[in-house]
Order: C-alpha cells, then structure tokens, then sequence
C-alpha cells in the first residue's frame, strides 16, 4: 500500500511550490491590472512580498499585526501607498493579496482536513493583510486630497501688485475660515515684501456675503492695518450693498468701492499719485 502523503502547513505549502504559486499569482494581478503596470515591476513586488510572507508565517504564525510580519506591512505599505499615488481603485490594490488565495488552490495535493484546515487560517490571515493595504490606501488617499485642496487654495489666491506700494487680493468662490487664513497670511506677507501701504480685496467673485463673510474680510483688514496698510473692498455689487444692508453688517470706516477700477484710483489718490499728471503723460 503506497504510503499517504503528510498534509502540509501553510510554510511548507508556499516554500514548496514557491515557483508555480508565485507565477500564478503575477499573472492575476497583472491581469487585474490591465497593462497599467508592468509584469516586471509587480513580479519584483509580490516575489519580494512573497519572501517575507513565508519568513513572517515561520516566526510567528498568522498573527499579521505581530511583529513577525513588520516587513510584510511594510512592502504593503509601499505597496499600497504607491497605488493610491497611481490612481488605482481599493479594489485593484487588494487584489495585489486576495489573487494569491486563488493561486494556491491548485497547489492543495489533496483534501485532507489538516490541509483544508491550514489553507483557511492561510487565507484568514491574507484577507487581514488585504484590509490592511484598503486601511493604507485610504489614509493616503486623504493625504493626496488634503494636498491637493491646500493646494488649489493656494493657486485660487493670489496677490497681485497693481502699482508701486499697492497690492490685490482678488477673491473667487467662498470665503469660509480655513482660505481666509490663508488669504491673511498671503496679504500679510505681500505688504512686507512689496512695501505696500494701500490693499485691495476684490470679492467681485464671491458669489453671497453674508455675515461670516463680513466677519472674515474686517478680520483681515484689521491684520493689514496692523501692518501699516488700509485696505479698500472692492467689488460690491448692488445684490451684495442690499444683503449687506439687510444683514445690519457694519464696515465701519472701511472704505468699499464698486469695481476693482474703482478701488485702484482710491488707492493711488491714498498713496499720493497724480493722477492727472499720469494720465497726460500717457496722452
């Protein structure tokens, strides 16, 4: 009578078929992937990924949040940080772990309990590791967002120069805490840099003011005056005076203009230019 076959536990089940396994497994993924990366580059993930499974399995089980399996999270954390940054879906990136389940699947020699009972504990502790790459993602995910916005605040804020010793801010979209922060500091800054004494802060793009709005532009024209600069407000539309009117909304003696044109002559006059004498000159 031939002699059974030992069941296998889950080292010896990946060390032993390492080549067919590992093969299987790049070939889901990159399949998965849809050329949008390239076989060479996830086989040397999931090979190095692969190694330290094993390495993680023989020291300490299938405990994925041990220390055993600290490099294991690490290459998942590349991993999955390297995905986000590409603009794959959470899906796609926990695929990277789940596909190595199906390629085990022919590697079972039989259907013996004890073998049965190792894979499942095998794929228990792959499922941990594939929410632990969705858990990465997402936190880089929120990251690249949190860049991003900050960054489009940034671009959406600009400070202009119009003429020696006065500056523009002009405002597009809402105006809510967090921008007027930055709008301060931006402001701020340009009054040192350029020397200025006279701001313009055109809201002609902020679609409603309303009383935080109001709030927001006088806390940034008492930081400029502060500073040693007036501030005029441009950009007060009929729409705008009325809701400001009917909001009760005190600009005290800040001075508001119509148009930015409008604010720069107020401007200019503050900072004494003749305006006459340019205007001949240009003629």
């Amino acid at each position: 009578m031939a002699q059974q076959e030992s069941p296998r536990g889950p080292v010896e089940l990946l060390s032993t078929d390492r080549e067919k396994i590992t093969s299987e497994w790049i070939d889901e993924v990159s399949g998965s992937l849809q050329g949008r990366l390239s076989k060479a580059e996830v086989d040397r993930e999931l090979r190095e990924l692969y190694d330290a499974l094993v390495e993680g399995l023989r020291a300490g089980g299938e405990v994925t949040r041990g220390e055993s399996f600290s490099e294991v999270r690490a290459l998942l954390t590349e991993l999955s940080r390297n995905r986000a940054r590409q603009g794959f879906t959470p899906s796609e990136t926990a695929i990277s772990v789940l596909a190595l389940k199906q390629a085990l699947e022919p590697a079972l020699r039989n259907d013996s309990a004890e073998e049965t009972t190792a894979f499942l504990r095998l794929a228990r502790a792959l499922d941990d590791l594939a929410l632990y790459t969705v858990e990465v993602y997402t936190r880089t995910r929120e990251e690249i967002i949190s860049s991003q916005a900050a960054q489009l605040m940034e671009l959406s804020t600009p400070v202009v120069k119009l003429w020696d010793g006065v500056i523009a801010v002009p405002l597009v979209g809402t105006l809510d805490s967090a921008r007027t922060q930055v709008v301060m500091e931006k402001l701020l800054q340009a009054l040192v840099d350029t020397g200025s004494e006279q701001a313009i802060i055109d809201i002609t793009g902020v679609p409603a003011v309303d009383t935080q709005v109001a709030q927001h532009l006088l806390k940034t024209v008492v930081a400029a005056r502060l500073m040693g600069a007036e501030c005029t407000v441009s950009g007060i539309r009929p729409q705008i005076a009325q809701t400001i009117v009917a909001l009760g909304i005190e600009f005290g003696d800040i001075v508001t203009k119509a148009t930015l044109a409008d604010a720069l002559q107020h401007a200019l006059r503050m900072s004494g230019v003749d305006l006459v004498t340019h205007q001949d000159a240009r003629r």
